[in-house]
């Protein structure tokens, strides 16, 4: 696995990942983690396909404004638990391309993305979800999250504090 790759990277503020191979990888679980300076960062030749698991991917990159994943194949990810957590100067997020048919965790997946003011989860679809916990906690400027047909709460058992601190969130919009 690629686990930890780019761990305590501390100190990067650029990575090009455009000629990398991710072909055969399974688990990209903290594979950012805690990049504290990284603020821009190329996944478009990410070949996801295969993988699972992209627990706390990008958590911790507290300087990272946007992250494009259009290119991303998440259709066999099941846990992004954390993924984007702590990334709180985020301001854009490229969800679009997201399949997210086969996830069931999506706890932590948001927490403490101060700086997003706006989220589009309108390709989601949440059939498995099972787990939201503290998935928006602390996304204090979210004013509004754009949920598509797909977006379904059947499965979901535990929501505790999905929204905590989500303080300028304003109704529902469809």
């Amino acid at each position: 696995g690629m686990g930890n790759m780019f761990d305590g990277c501390s100190g990067l503020t650029t990575l090009d990942l455009r000629s990398f191979n991710t072909e055969n990888v399974r688990v990209m679980k903290d594979m950012f983690g805690f990049c504290e300076s990284l603020t821009s960062l190329d996944l478009s030749g990410f070949n996801t396909s295969n993988v699972i698991d992209m627990l706390a991917m990008f958590g911790g990159c507290k300087s990272l404004k946007s992250i494009d994943l259009s290119s991303f194949n998440t259709s066999n990810v099941k846990d992004l638990v954390g993924m984007f957590a702590g990334c709180e100067s985020l301001e854009s997020l490229d969800l679009s391309g997201f399949n997210t048919s086969n996830m069931t965790s999506m706890r932590l997946m948001f927490q403490d993305c101060k700086s997003l003011q706006s989220l589009d989860l309108i390709h989601f679809n949440t059939t498995r979800v099972k787990d939201m916990q503290e998935m928006f906690m602390g996304c204090n400027h979210l004013g509004s999250i754009y949920v598509g047909k797909g977006w379904n709460t059947d499965s979901v058992t535990n929501s505790t504090n999905m929204f905590m601190d989500c303080t300028s969130l304003v109704g529902e919009q469809g």
